[in-house]
């Protein structure tokens, strides 16, 4: 099913699709302020492995998680630095993806993490009024493994197919940017993938922050 979200009630009629959808372990697509992303209850290993599956992937590419709010990285995460606090209240919601210790608490199979979570929080209406229903969504790039990220629906639709069971149509994303990926895990932060927001503002809030490996400092 397809839902144009331009349109007030079939964007309503759509959000709840895509909600009753996730409940139920299936895929959903959704507009983000990035790529489209293909979204699945974080919290169910099935749901996680559907969406692997679709997009051809092993469990050695575990999927980024999207949360709704930024406080949610404090449920999500252990030993967050205070520079990282800092920065995600300055820069989400946006197109920063934070990878941090997991929670070891948490009931969740995202494949093999060892023990690490990637977080975002997007800044797009649609997606974080799912994220509100739902809770944390695991969440790639709309697209087969090989294939470009989808910026519009059309193109999400021609490689995941009936894969998905709900189809959020934003219109073309705006950026088709990727985020930038911060890993903070070890005693020196660096980035893993240069993304839409630069090194030097990240340096505003650690100036230790090391650039993607072969990349200049």
């Amino acid at each position: 099913m397809k839902f144009d979200c331009s349109i007030d009630a079939e964007y309503d009629r759509g959000l709840e699709a895509a909600q009753k959808a996730i409940e139920a372990g299936k895929l959903v697509v959704i507009p983000t302020d990035t790529v489209y992303g293909l979204a699945a209850d974080a919290f169910s290993a099935t749901a996680v492995q559907r969406l692997l599956d679709a997009k051809g992937r092993t469990r050695q590419m575990p999927p980024p998680v999207l949360v709704g709010a930024p406080t949610t990285l404090d449920a999500l995460a252990i030993e967050v630095p205070t520079y990282l606090r800092n920065m995600v209240s300055a820069l989400w919601p946006g197109p920063l993806t934070v990878v941090c210790k997991q929670q070891p608490s948490l009931n969740w199979d995202l494949g093999e993490t060892r023990n690490t979570v990637a977080i975002r929080m997007p800044n797009d209406k649609r997606a974080l009024a799912l994220l509100k229903q739902t809770g944390p969504l695991a969440v790639s790039s709309a697209n087969t493994t090989g294939e470009p990220a989808a910026q519009d629906v059309d193109e999400a639709m021609r490689m995941l197919g009936e894969s998905v069971a709900v189809y959020l149509d934003g219109g073309p994303t705006t950026s088709g940017v990727p985020s930038t990926i911060l890993d903070v895990t070890g005693p020196t932060p660096r980035v893993l993938r240069n993304g839409a927001i630069d090194l030097a503002t990240l340096h505003q809030f650690n100036n230790t922050i090391e650039p993607m490996a072969g990349e200049p400092g």
